[in-house]
C-alpha cells in the first residue's frame, strides 16, 4: 500500500526513533517538528522529506492543509509535555496550556486527514500516559488531559472502525529528552521504578516499536486503547 507515515514531533526522542524504525523497514515517512535543524539532520538520516510547524502557532491549521494533498496512511502524534504540579498550585491556564499541546492539534489533525486516512485503511497512534488509570500524585493536569484524550481514542475508534484504526498507547515515565529534568535525580528516578510492576524506566525501544507496530498496514486486527 502506497502512502507516507506523518510523525509530528519527529524531533523528540520517541518520535525520532520511530523514524529510524520505520526508515529501517524501507517505510515512506515525513517528518513534522518546529526545530529545523535537527530536523534537517533527522531528514538527512532516514533519506525523507520534512515540514517545519509548530502545532501552537496561529497558522497551524493553514499550514496542516498544506499536506492534505500527501497520500498518508498514518499518523504518529509524538508531541507531549511533563505537566505536574500539586493541585492547590494549578491553575486554569495550567489545563489550558495541556490541552492545547497533547489534545486541541490531535483533533485538528484528525479532521485535516480523515479521509486520505480512510481511503488507505490508515492509522493513527497517540500517546496517553499510565497516570489516567494507575493514579500518581501531582499529575492532575495531565491525567485530566490524557484522560480526555483516551475518551477521543475509543469515540473515534468506534465512529471510523473499520476503515481507520485509532490507537493510544499508555506507558510510565520513559528515558526521554523531556523526562530528563525528572530523570536526573537518581532518586526520584529510582522511586518511581519501583512504583511500577517492571521496576525500571523504560526505554525508546519499549515506546517506539509498538508505536510502529501499530502503524503498519498489516496490523489490521489491532485495536487497543
Amino acid at each position: 500500500m502506497s502512502g507516507k507515515y506523518l510523525i509530528f514531533g519527529a524531533t523528540g526522542s520517541i518520535g525520532s526513533n520511530l523514524a529510524l524504525q520505520l526508515s529501517e523497514k524501507n517505510e515512506d515517512i515525513h517528518l513534522i517538528s518546529r526545530n529545523e535543524p535537527e530536523l534537517k539532520e533527522l531528514s538527512e538520516k532516514v533519506n525523507s522529506d520534512f515540514t517545519v510547524l509548530d502545532v501552537l502557532s496561529e497558522n497551524f491549521s493553514e499550514k496542516l492543509a498544506q499536506l492534505k494533498s500527501t497520500d498518508i496512511k498514518g499518523i504518529a502524534y509524538c508531541i507531549g509535555s511533563i505537566d505536574l504540579k500539586p493541585i492547590k498550585m494549578t491553575k486554569k491556564s495550567d489545563y489550558e496550556k495541556c490541552f492545547n499541546l497533547n489534545f486541541y492539534p490531535i483533533v485538528e489533525v484528525i479532521k485535516q486527514f480523515q479521509e486520505n486516512l480512510k481511503e488507505n485503511k490508515g492509522s493513527v497512534v497517540l500517546f496517553s500516559t499510565v497516570a489516567v488509570q494507575k493514579g500518581f500524585t501531582n499529575h492532575s493536569i495531565m491525567a485530566s488531559v490524557k484522560g480526555a484524550l483516551e475518551g477521543l481514542t475509543v469515540s473515534l475508534a468506534a465512529e471510523f472502525a473499520p476503515n481507520i484504526r485509532i490507537n493510544c498507547i499508555a506507558p510510565s515515565l520513559t528515558n526521554s529528552k523531556i523526562a530528563q529534568p525528572i530523570l536526573k535525580s537518581r532518586v526520584v528516578a529510582d522511586g518511581i521504578a519501583k512504583a511500577h510492576p517492571m521496576k525500571r524506566i523504560l526505554s525508546l525501544i519499549h515506546i517506539s516499536e509498538p508505536t510502529r507496530l501499530l502503524s503498519i498496514a498489516y496490523a489490521v486486527f489491532c485495536l487497543k486503547k
